[in-house]
């Protein structure tokens, strides 16, 4: 059995049901359904893929941080017009977006950027893991190289052992004692 690193966030869910209802975001754009007609695709946050052309998506604002401060940035984000399936596969790197260069910034519980490196989507899981050897690291965002726009978030899975004698159930805190995840 293969354990699994870390785990993959997508938008939640319940969070773009409030969203959609509203129809507006949390800094008050209005939820503007439109038809994607790019080819390439419009990187979807809710799911973790490229839309398809004749999907609905929605442009909307949104801040991924998990706590305030100075980087709890706002940007852009395409959603789907209506709930989808979401993104299931949480111990996996979307493989909708393997094709993508991404940007992995790393914050502190404090929220303060500690790390950023740009990685090719076919080499994510070895960067994710060697920012993750860093204790102080607690959750990595994925972001787009060019727009800058977060695409998803990235947290250690529960138990994980981390570099310099820690283990975690989220950041790396000191243990005495080493016990490696089944």
């Amino acid at each position: 059995m293969t354990v699994a690193l870390f785990q993959i966030r997508a938008i939640s869910p319940d969070y773009l049901d409030r969203i959609r209802a509203r129809r507006a975001d949390d800094f008050g754009n209005a939820f503007v359904v439109t038809v994607n007609t790019d080819e390439d695709g419009t990187p979807l946050r809710c799911c973790l893929r490229e839309a398809a052309v004749g999907e609905q998506v929605a442009l909307i604002a949104y801040r991924p941080a998990l706590v305030g401060g100075p980087y709890a940035e706002v940007g852009p984000v395409f959603v789907h017009a209506e709930r989808c399936k979401g993104y299931r596969e949480t111990d996996n790197y979307p493989a909708g977006f393997r094709h993508r260069r991404l940007l992995l910034r790393a914050y502190d519980t404090q929220g303060h950027q500690v790390d950023n490196r740009i990685v090719e989507g076919e080499d994510a899981e070895e960067a994710i893991a060697d920012v993750f050897d860093r204790g102080e690291v607690a959750y990595l965002h994925a972001r787009n190289v060019m727009a800058g726009c977060f695409m998803f978030e990235v947290s250690r899975a529960p138990s994980v052992e981390c570099g310099r004698g820690h283990i975690s159930a989220g950041p790396c805190v000191p243990s005495t004692s080493l016990v490696r995840a089944r």
